[in-house]
Order: structure tokens, then C-alpha cells, then sequence
């Protein structure tokens, strides 16, 4: 398969290309810093990693985004991008979700395990955590809950093997103690394996279908109603 694959959801970006060969496939990717960066450097890096696999955008068989949870101007990022590049490209976008990526590059970084159950967490900011629970066997990942949010008090334990994500620096003190814990981000790479089998299982959407997962739907809101109430406050004798 051809594929490109893009994620922004965290404080980087991840971006690869995949182009399928007689013999196989060969990938070109680039991971850098995200955030504000990601709007500038975005598409040039998708241009570029194009051009190195000498493949046109009409060539693909889908671009690949990680949808959420995450950031909200990362994903909207990434999902506008993906809209974009496939609806001129006439190409279908495969929206994935970002703490499966996690957990499939945590299995990854497990030296390619066969068999795994994974907790993945994503840092949802205001003290808050992104988390959900897969197990993979027989090559296949299999949802056993699915994402939820919380405090990182509040995760316990479900017999899990590893905990992965980007949360121990901040967290770490206030999760459980399992002997396994790996520093994992959704990257684009991921997104690429996990990408055939969801293509497959007909995952892949028209451009204009494809929607960001939103856990957290009132940030905005939040942040106006502590500004009003700091004000309220503030004005009582």
C-alpha cells in the first residue's frame, strides 16, 4: 500500500510516507517538536517526504491521521490537513485512534511483541489524563475499554502489562506501580501498522467524513466560565 500518515495530537509532530514495492514497502518519515511549529512546518514536510518517495498524492491509497484524543488544535490540525490533501487528491482519509497508536507503539518499543495488554495514556493537561486499555494476540489489537478521562489517581490497575504514553514526568508518582512503563507517543509510524488492517475492516472515510474524537468537548467553555466566575468572585464584598 501507499500511505501517508500524520499526527499532531501531542507536543509533536509525527509524519510518514509508505510506498508499497514488489519487494515490500519503504518508508520515509520525520519526527520533530509540534505545537506552534506544526503549522509552518506541517505540509513542507509532507511535500518533502512526497517527493523522497517519488509518489503523487492521487498514488495513495489513503491518508492516515491520528484523531483523538489529544490536543484540540493539534487534532484539528491533522484533520483539516488530511481533508484537504485527500479531497484534492480524490483520496479516502483513514481517521485512527491516538491511544491505540500508543499502545501499538509501545508493542513496538517491547521488541515487536506478540502478545500484550497495554494501558495508554495521554497527557489531557488540567491535571487530567486520556486513557484506554488493548490487549494484542494472534496479530490483531482488541479494545477491553475503551478511553476515558481522568485524574491520575483515579486509573487503579486492570492486570495490564504496561503502562505507555507521555505522562510519567508529570504523573508518574501518582500512577500505579507496574514494573513497565514506556515512554510512548502515537507516532506516524504506528499510525502505518496499524493502517491495513482498519483499511481492511473498511475504516477509511471520505474526505469530508473524516472528524477529529474529541474526549474533552467543553475547554473552551471552561476556561470563559473560570474567567466569569474569578470575575464574580472578585466583585462580591
Amino acid at each position: 500500500m501507499n500511505l501517508l500518515a500524520l499526527d499532531t495530537s501531542t507536543d509533536s509532530m509525527s509524519i510518514a510516507v509508505q510506498r508499497g514495492t514488489g519487494d515490500g514497502t519503504t518508508l520515509w518519515q520525520h519526527n520533530a517538536a509540534g505545537g506552534a511549529q506544526t503549522s509552518t512546518h506541517l505540509i513542507p514536510e509532507i511535500l518533502r517526504l512526497m517527493a523522497l518517495a517519488q509518489l503523487r498524492f492521487e498514488e495513495l491509497d489513503a491518508i492516515v491521521f491520528g484523531a483523538g484524543p489529544g490536543s484540540f488544535t493539534g487534532l484539528r490540525t491533522a484533520c483539516s490537513v488530511a481533508q484537504g490533501l485527500a479531497f484534492g487528491a480524490d483520496v479516502p482519509v483513514l481517521p485512527v485512534d491516538t491511544l491505540l497508536a500508543v499502545a501499538e507503539e509501545a508493542r513496538w518499543l517491547a521488541d515487536n511483541a506478540q502478545t500484550i495488554a497495554v494501558t495508554a495514556l495521554l497527557d489531557a493537561r488540567m491535571d487530567e489524563l486520556y486513557t484506554a486499555d488493548f490487549a494484542f494476540a494472534d496479530g490483531n489489537w482488541t479494545p477491553v475499554r475503551g478511553c476515558r478521562l481522568i485524574k491520575p489517581e483515579g486509573l487503579g490497575w486492570n492486570g495490564s502489562d504496561v503502562l505507555a504514553g507521555n505522562v510519567f514526568d508529570g504523573y508518574g508518582e501518582r500512577l500505579p506501580n507496574l514494573p513497565t512503563r514506556i515512554t510512548a507517543l502515537p507516532t506516524a509510524t504506528a499510525l502505518l501498522r496499524l493502517a491495513p488492517a482498519r483499511l481492511v475492516a473498511g475504516g477509511a472515510v471520505p474526505a469530508d467524513q473524516a472528524l477529529p474524537t474529541y474526549i474533552r468537548d467543553k475547554v473552551a467553555q471552561t476556561t470563559l466560565e473560570r474567567a466569569a466566575t474569578k470575575a464574580l468572585a472578585g466583585s462580591v464584598p
